[in-house]
């Protein structure tokens, strides 16, 4: 099991919303806003997509915005992921809410304020 490690929760956040900032730049049907928390759940951390969005992309587009958004997530914290740094976005889809982002890591990384 890797070491854990502490990354700041403000960098992290930042790292967040560029990366969903890139992505929709790449990805302009998808104009999701700037999220502003994070929900850690243990499946998928991430964040929803409107219901006016998803009507207007494919499943496929979905997945190509939540792979940019883990790969721009990786890069910035790569201490934060070690051998587990997420090699795709992970879309959850439950009760009629979509959810993108990045997969739950085994290990527990700590947040700190």
């Amino acid at each position: 099991m890797a070491k854990p490690v502490s990354i700041s929760l403000h960098r992290f956040t930042a790292s967040v919303q560029a990366a969903v900032k890139a992505a929709v730049a790449k990805h302009p049907k998808f104009q999701l806003a700037e999220p502003n928390a994070i929900s850690l759940g243990y499946l998928i951390r991430g964040i929803p997509v409107p219901d006016g969005v998803l009507s207007t992309v494919t499943v496929a587009e979905t997945q190509a915005v939540a792979s940019d958004i883990a790969a721009h997530i990786g890069q910035a914290h790569p201490e934060a992921f070690g051998a587990a740094r997420p090699a795709g976005g992970a879309v959850l889809s439950v009760g009629g809410h979509v959810i993108i982002g990045i997969p739950a890591t085994s290990d527990i990384v700590e947040f700190q304020a």
